[in-house]
């Protein structure tokens, strides 16, 4: 693995005005359109493919590949989708990457969309973030005005139009296929496949959907070269990729290294556990993910190494939770909010998300009954692989890993309400004030 820390896509996050193209082009902004359009969209596919990138949204499938599936003899015009509709709890990477530098993504948009022959492209952001939403509006008309967006881009003979579309709020448009459905205009509910929306996607036509971190890697990757990105990371899972810790970390953030680095290294980088605490559990991508415990500290941060303890690299989230954290509560807190987010499109989902709810609420309260760690595993498993999309089975592999690894805790809420084995004050982030004043 190559040096700990890696800037490139938040290489320029510091820097004066960052998200403006002219503070875009003072850091060799859109000098990788140049070098992209001088090849044919073969080439370019084929340079992605060789660099290794995978997609940086969860499923860590090889972008390059995805692009390659698009048929070339369909009539009908080819899309391609950015989805910037980061809210699972704990994710936070896409945001302040499009807020620092929203011309990073509109670069790789225009190579991705090259590659495809696509002419229209669009990113899907959640309306929540308006700030983000106006920047990236922002940018987008920048690149229009300086003829990097529209027709005959840079003289080339190619067009491109990409069109910013804010989304209305709902965790399940973050699945590929719900997301094509709300921005055709219609609830957003998971398609069953096939077809695959590399055949059938928007509007019915081939379409690619990336997220944004995968799309905002590929400038850099035209610009130094596939030998360069595939020489940073794992065999098998390369380059650099954005961490987010957060949680009971001194110095919480965003820290871009190679994939393969360690918890450990991280927290050495973010200062450590806070003062006076230890290391009790923590998520490797997010809420979805199964938990890991302290043991896996010098696991490798990526696609094979996560898989290999049983979880999964996800979206890179990580929750850090030191030993004042009930894992009962915090279970329960991440399965109201799948509860919450379903559709409600399929029965295992919606009926199981809301019977493990009712469930872990007994735990919390210490009102279990012999035999409710059971029952809770019974509903998971008639729920995990049943469903339409993954929400279901990310509220599930919260609830399995936590008792895998924590069962005696579910188990003393036969008899004690966690918020006496936990006060819940200890764990909190800030000092809370009382009515006195005092801080708790």
């Amino acid at each position: 693995m190559s040096d700990v820390l890696t800037p490139v896509l938040s290489a320029n996050w510091g820097t004066e005005r960052s998200w403006t193209l002219d503070g875009y082009r003072a850091g060799g902004g859109y000098t990788a359109i140049e070098k992209a359009l001088k090849l044919s969209p073969d080439e370019v596919t084929t340079l992605v493919k060789d660099a290794g990138l995978r997609g940086r949204g969860g499923a860590g499938f090889p972008t390059g590949m995805k692009w390659s599936f698009v048929p070339k003899d369909n009539p009908n015009p080819k899309y391609l989708v950015v989805n910037a509709d980061e809210s699972e709890p704990g994710t936070c990477k896409d945001m302040p990457l499009l807020l620092a530098s929203p011309h990073t993504l509109v670069e790789g948009m225009i190579i991705a969309s090259y590659a495809i022959g696509c002419h229209t492209a669009f990113v899907y952001i959640r309306g929540e973030v308006l700030h983000v939403h106006r920047r990236m509006q922002a940018a987008v008309a920048e690149a229009y005005a300086a003829g990097l967006l529209g027709k005959n881009i840079l003289g080339s003979g190619y067009d491109l139009d990409i069109i910013v579309h804010a989304g209305a709020g709902a965790y399940i448009c973050g699945e590929e296929t719900a997301l094509l459905d709300s921005l055709e205009g219609r609830r957003g509910q998971p398609r069953l496949r096939p077809p695959f929306p590399a055949v059938a996607g928007l509007y019915a036509s081939p379409t690619v959907i990336n997220n944004v971190e995968s799309i905002a890697s590929v400038p850099a990757i035209v610009g130094n070269g596939a030998a360069w990105f595939s020489s940073m990371g794992t065999e098998k899972s390369k380059g650099m990729t954005l961490y987010s810790l957060s949680g009971h970390v001194r110095r919480p953030g965003q820290f871009e290294a190679p994939l393969g680095i360690t918890l450990r290294q991280l927290l050495d980088l973010s200062g450590g556990i806070r003062t006076g605490h230890q290391l009790k559990f923590w998520t490797p991508g997010g809420s979805s993910t199964p938990i890991l415990t302290a043991e896996h500290l010098d696991v490798p941060l990526d696609y094979e190494g996560m898989a290999g303890v049983g979880s999964m690299l996800g979206t890179k989230a990580l929750q850090v939770f030191d030993e004042t954290t009930s894992v009962v509560r915090t279970t329960l807190r991440w399965v109201e909010f799948y509860k919450h987010e379903s559709c409600g499109k399929c029965t295992p989902c919606r009926e199981g998300n809301w019977w493990m709810v009712q469930i872990l609420k007994r735990f919390e309260a210490g009102e279990a009954e012999e035999g409710d760690v059971e029952k809770l595993l019974d509903v998971a498993d008639n729920i995990g692989g049943k469903s339409f999309c993954a929400l279901a089975d990310g509220a599930v592999a919260c609830v399995t890993s936590a008792v895998r690894h924590f069962r005696s805790e579910f188990e003393a809420g036969y008899h004690t309400p966690a918020w006496e084995l936990f006060p819940y004050g200890r764990s909190a982030l800030f000092a809370v004030a009382d009515k006195s004043g005092a801080h708790a």
